[in-house]
Order: C-alpha cells, then structure tokens, then sequence
C-alpha cells in the first residue's frame, strides 16, 4: 500500500474523523447573471453561506456547479474551485473543513482536473463516472486506482436516469479494495443498488476506512438513521451511511445541518423516535419539488436555483445551458413546499447575514 500512495495526498487525520463522524457537504452551485456569466460576488456568497451554516465541507466543480463549466466556450471549472478555496482560506475555520472537487471524463482528462484541484488546496475528488457508457467495469476500476494514487477519492454511485449507470456488486467489492478511496457517495436512488454497495464495503478489509455518504435524495433522512448489518466469514458487520454530500443541501443548508446534528442524536439511542419517518417524507416532498422527478429530473438546477433566488443568494435562476428550466408547475410546487414545511427552510438565517455575506472585501 505505501508504493501505491507513495505520492498520493492523504486526508489529515482531523479531517478523516470528521469525514467518519458524519458531515453535512453541500454541492455547489454556480451564479450566473442574466447574460449567462459568472456572478462572482453572487458565487462568493453562496461559498459564504455554506461556511457561516456550519457545513462539514463543500463539493465543488459537480453536477450542481454544471458540468458545462468545462467546456471552452465557458472555461470557468478553475475559476469556482479557485474562488471557494478562497473563500475557505479567508474564513480561518476552526474545524475541520473538507474541500471536494468534481473530477469526471476519461482518464486523461480526469488526472489533469485532479491536479488542478490538488495545486489549489483540495483534499478529495469526487470521482464521476457518467459520459463513460463504454467503458467496462476494470477500465473505470483502473482509472479510479490512477486518481487515488494522487489524492483521496471520494466515490459516486449515480442514478441512471441523470448520465449514471448500474454497476455489480463485483465492482463496488473491487473499488472499496482501492487504496485512498476515503468514501463512497450513493446516489442510485435505489434501496437494491445501495445494499450492493454497503455490502460490497462491509466485505471489504478496508471498511473501517471508507465512510458512507448519502446522494439519494429520495430517501436521505432514512439513509441516515439507518445502520446496515450483514454476517462477513462468520461475523456481524455493521455500518453506517453517517453524512450526506447532495445538491439538496445546497438549499436550506442551515437547517440540514441542524437536522444531521439531531439525527446523530438520534442514532446514539436505543430506539428511533417514529417522529424520524414523517420527517424523513416531509424532506423527500422538498427534494420531488426542487429536484423535479415529475420530468425526469429536468429541473433540478434551475429548482436549486430558485430558492437560492428566493432567499436573496442568487439573482436568477440562469444556467449555462439555456434549455436548463424550471418544468411546468414546478413554481407552484415549490411554493407548496414553503407553505407546508416552513420549519425545513433556513430563510431568516439567510435574510440576518446576506448582506455581510454579498459585500465586497
């Protein structure tokens, strides 16, 4: 192991125990004003934001942030992870903090956003492996070893009906085998396919070093009451799922980090509180309006979008691809979930610092 990692970065050990403890890591969206460019005192605060709710860390350069940032035309996937890394520095926390950046496409392409992430302070890649259809299972194990022996790799099961792909148990078995993958983000929005993974990590004798994280927005309070137990040659294993990284938490972010700090709470005791399962469907019934399931996920962005707009965050719902919008009757929705779960948003956190949080340095 130590040839394999012999110029990798490791997570500290401060930052690998909170990681473990379970952290609340929204994923980052990007302002863009109405000609479609980069507002930056509108990405700052965003950044801001999420430091001042006391999140565990941000994941910057994914699908929130628009994949289209990379693209010439655009040329703007340095341009945010520098501005957060920024923003992180000039904040001077005093916890731990952990800095994700996105990393996707080929090989090649996902070692080069891999340095670039590690020349700006990053600690983990959140390692995609959509747009790699024809890639077979050992190619993409073999791309995730080569980005592992650089930097910590954080995993990501993603749905298929957002540019994922279903993947065996064999798989997730082998890639929990790989030395500094430090977690796993499960997104398939499916209980069968998240087995498959926990299980495979369980199997693993690196369980005790990959921490489990929830992607499925369907189903993230639930995942995080839950522990999973499975008899490994002869033995109990348990694990946990013990934080979130999701685009849902990029809204509301206040109160998901005070709904994780009740939950862990929670899961110390010797039973759950029922009071747990309604919660868990009030914040599904947000995710369905936000996230848009009703066409397919198309307005995912734009609803994140549009409470960030709401709260003062954002000046527009705008995103790089013009064809990205808000689904019929998805405005509506959303001003459904407002008047029927006001304890969920964190909106008079927001309207109390936003201001501090737009000014110029």
């Amino acid at each position: 192991m130590a040839a394999e990692l012999e110029s990798a970065k490791l997570l500290s050990s401060e930052l690998g125990a909170a990681l473990h403890d379970g952290l609340v890591i929204p994923a980052h969206p990007l302002a863009l004003d109405e000609h479609r460019k980069l507002d930056e005192a509108s990405q700052r605060a965003l950044t801001r934001y999420y430091i001042a709710s006391g999140a565990g860390g941000i994941a910057v350069g994914v699908h929130s942030t628009q994949f289209e940032i990379r693209d010439p035309e655009h040329d703007l996937f340095e341009t945010v992870l520098r501005m957060a890394a920024e923003e992180i520095d000039r904040a001077r926390l005093d916890r731990p903090f952990i800095r994700v950046a996105g990393v996707c496409g080929p090989t090649e392409q996902a070692l080069r956003e891999t340095e670039l992430a590690l020349s700006l302070g990053y600690d983990a890649a959140l390692l995609s492996m959509g747009g790699l259809a024809d890639w077979g299972e050992e190619a993409l194990l073999e791309r995730t070893r080569r980005i592992a022996a650089r930097m910590p790799v954080i995993g990501f099961y993603l749905q298929p009906s957002v540019g994922g792909r279903t993947f065996t148990y064999e798989f997730w078995r082998a890639f929990a085998d790989i030395p500094n993958v430090v977690a796993i983000k499960l997104a398939p929005f499916n209980r069968y396919q998240t087995l498959d993974v926990v299980r495979a990590v369980c199997a693993s004798d690196r369980r005790d070093d990959i921490a489990l994280y929830t992607g499925n927005d369907d189903n993230i309070v639930a995942d995080l009451l839950t522990t999973y137990r499975f008899a490994i040659d002869g033995q109990l294993v348990e694990k946990p799922i013990v934080g979130g990284l999701l685009g849902h938490w990029a809204v509301w972010t206040h109160r998901a980090v005070e709904q994780l700090a009740a939950i862990k709470v929670a899961r110390r005791g010797e039973k759950i509180d029922r009071e747990w399962l309604t919660k868990a469907v009030e914040v599904t019934d947000a995710n369905a309006a936000f996230f848009d399931p009703a066409h397919g996920f198309h307005g995912c962005i734009p609803g994140i979008h549009e409470v960030l707009r709401r709260q003062g965050l954002m000046r527009g719902i705008w995103c790089l691809n013009p064809d990205e919008t808000l689904s019929p009757g998805q405005l509506e929705e959303i001003d459904r979930i407002y008047a029927d779960y006001p304890h969920l948003n964190d909106d008079d956190f927001v309207r109390a610092n936003l201001a501090r949080w737009l000014a110029a340095d």
